[in-house]
């Protein structure tokens, strides 16, 4: 994921420099002559003069083709003629309503978890699980859209405002964004996916990000070049994904803050425009005669259906289940998730205005909302948490130290040592004195490439419905837990009676366990790390469609509004491994009695499950798209 972000932002960059170097790659090369001197005189009519018409057009005619120098004159207005003025409100497209709405809308979905439990980090109760992911890009991509119009605008690349103008507009863009978010975070309270602070939504930091890459959409994308918007909202968007998977917000955070920085920037510039009016003003935006529908996206939305895994006795490989296992009765446990993060970037090339072909990049993550049963052993903040590792640890060692039965598990845990219910605290010479897992990815990621054919119906000069049907190939990144364990090794002192009687009636004599006791020796320290759980799929074919209400609100720039099918077959793979550490924490031969004498000692190894299910996932999202 980290590779692929990098590659992203490379690519976003090299498209503002093609973009930039476009006006003087396509001049033509400058080529000498020397004319053929005849001493004649040839009258005739005059050619037109270039410049004709009044002085307003010769001045921007000129102003277009003049070489800019850098530009430090913060403090100086300056406006370039024949430049249409904006009205107040002029360019508005409130996109950033539905996009704040929608986060608003599966702001609900969520759940928390019990935090990974380290004795050093002092973890917190009743908060996610933490993932390993961690990146630190998200703080300076935030900035990617001031520091590129700053960067231009020092250059001497002309855009839309001059300097007094383009710092009124920003300045008025970034306060009206902070006074949302900050209004909304400390109002609504909503506690971070890593339990740190609750004031999870909406993300400021997305927030900040789309106004920047409005800010360069506005200024240099609707004026220069279409491709400094792709760029902007690019990685804006790239911002607000890593966000969610460093765990700081949830889905909901990022598509509210991406609504707010949009609708921010718009309604500061509409402000800028009501007290500038045609002051400071020294590009017209671009006007291309773009009917056909050719296009290129950049599209983010929320992920919805096929929420669920589960996995069932029925599902397990090696096909080993337990004798008091009715397989009539509904046993399974689900692993569930949230809506997911869904990022695409797609294109396609229209023959007509109706039919034409392209394709599709997609990433959908869909963070785990509950491992079900599977990640209990691993928690050890809740007594039920001990559940699993309480069961085996009762079947193996039913007695205490004096070699008396217990009542349950729990209490067998406690009064052997292993662990203090009462305190939540582990005794130094137990087995087990630490036990915990580590989220090394809590979500699937999918990422599909499609290709297929692309259909447009215009509605109006401005709006356009669409279709698209779609095949293509989806890879899955899994699932991962790591479980780590500590303790020192401990041994266990038996006596195994032999029953004769029935051997003397032809019957092979029954061997019993007479006695089992659990001493305090005490042996050298151990730890143990490995796979706890991992859920993946196979690559699969995926087939995809959707429906789509196009926006042309600028001659080259449109908004989409869509809704997309895709459906897919997977083969899902699980390994469940909960009691690998016992191996560890007791001697070998204790181990060897463990196995041969308990009927769960199947289930002391690696479970592996294999499941084929059908996928039906259903996108709702909003799409930047450049006409091309």
């Amino acid at each position: 994921m980290k590779r692929l972000l990098a590659f992203l932002t490379i690519f976003m960059v090299c498209m503002m420099v093609k973009a930039s170097s476009s006006f003087y790659t396509e001049m033509e090369p400058l080529k000498l002559t020397t004319p053929e001197m005849k001493p004649e005189l040839v009258m005739g009519e005059l050619p037109a003069n270039p410049f004709a018409g009044s002085k307003a057009n010769m001045d921007a005619s000129y102003s277009s083709v003049q070489t800019q120098g850098m530009d430090f004159d913060f403090f100086k207005s300056k406006t370039n003629p024949g430049v249409k003025p904006y009205k107040f409100m002029d360019d508005m497209t409130f996109v950033g309503v539905p996009l704040f709405i929608a986060g608003l809308a599966i702001k609900g979905d969520k759940a928390m978890f019990r935090v990974n439990q380290k004795a050093e980090d002092g973890g917190k109760k009743n908060t996610q699980l933490l993932s390993d992911f961690k990146t630190g890009i998200d703080d300076y991509l935030q900035f990617f859209g001031p520091t590129a119009v700053v960067g231009l605008k020092l250059a001497g690349v002309e855009g839309r405002s001059d300097w007094p103008r383009l710092l009124a507009s920003a300045a008025l863009s970034y306060g009206i964004m902070a006074g949302f978010v900050n209004g909304i975070k400390y109002t609504a309270k909503e506690m971070r996916p890593d339990g740190s602070t609750a004031n999870s939504w909406p993300s400021g930091h997305t927030a900040t990000a789309f106004v920047g890459a409005t800010l360069l959409h506005k200024e240099y994308g609707l004026t220069r070049s279409p491709w400094y918007s792709v760029a902007g909202y690019g990685l804006a968007t790239a911002t607000g994904v890593m966000r969610v998977l460093n765990n700081r917000h949830w889905v909901s955070d990022v598509m509210s803050g991406a609504g707010i920085g949009i609708l921010s920037t718009e309604l500061g510039y509409a402000v800028g425009d009501l007290l500038f009016k045609g002051k400071g003003l020294l590009r017209n935006d671009l006007e291309m005669d773009f009917e056909n529908p050719s296009f290129f996206s950049i599209s983010m939305g929320v992920g919805l259906g096929s929420k669920s895994l589960d996995f069932s006795y029925k599902d397990r490989v090696d096909g080993q289940i337990a004798e008091d296992i009715d397989l009539d009765e509904e046993i399974s446990s689900q692993v569930e998730f949230r809506a997911a993060t869904v990022v695409d970037a797609e294109g396609a090339y229209f023959f007509n205005k109706y039919v034409g072909v392209g394709g599709r990049l997609r990433v959908r993550a869909m963070s785990a909302k509950t491992f079900g049963q599977y990640a209990e052993s691993v928690q050890v903040q809740d007594w039920d948490a001990w559940g699993g590792l309480a069961d085996a640890y009762y079947q193996q060692f039913p007695n205490d130290y004096t070699g008396e039965p217990v009542s349950d598990a729990f209490t067998y845990l406690d009064k052997i040592g292993l662990f203090d219910f009462q305190n939540l605290e582990t005794p130094a010479d137990a087995p087990v004195t630490d036990i915990y897992g580590v989220v090394k990815s809590d979500h699937l990621a999918e990422f599909t490439g499609s290709l297929g054919l692309y259909f447009n119906l215009p509605l109006s000069k401005h709006f356009a419905l669409g279709t698209k049907a779609l095949i293509g190939r989806s890879f899955t990144q899994e699932l991962d837990i790591d479980g780590h364990a500590e303790g020192y090794v401990r041994n266990i002192d038996y006596k195994i009676g032999i029953e004769s009687s029935g051997a003397r009636n032809g019957y092979a004599p029954q061997i019993e366990i007479t006695d089992l006791s659990y001493p305090t020796n005490i042996g050298e320290k151990w730890t143990d790390e490995w796979d706890y759980l991992t859920i993946g799929a196979k690559s699969s074919t995926s087939f995809g469609t959707g429906i789509s209400l196009t926006y042309k609100y600028k001659s080259n720039f449109s908004w989409r509004l869509y809704c997309d099918y895709d459906y897919t077959e997977k083969n899902f793979t699980m390994t469940y491994d909960p009691y690998h550490f016992l191996k560890k924490n007791v001697t070998d031969g204790t181990y060897t009695f463990m196995q041969a004498f308990s009927k769960y000692a199947d289930d002391m190894g690696p479970i592996e499950y294999k499941k084929t299910k059908k996928m039906n996932y259903f996108t709702i999202g909003l799409s930047f798209l450049v006409n091309i």
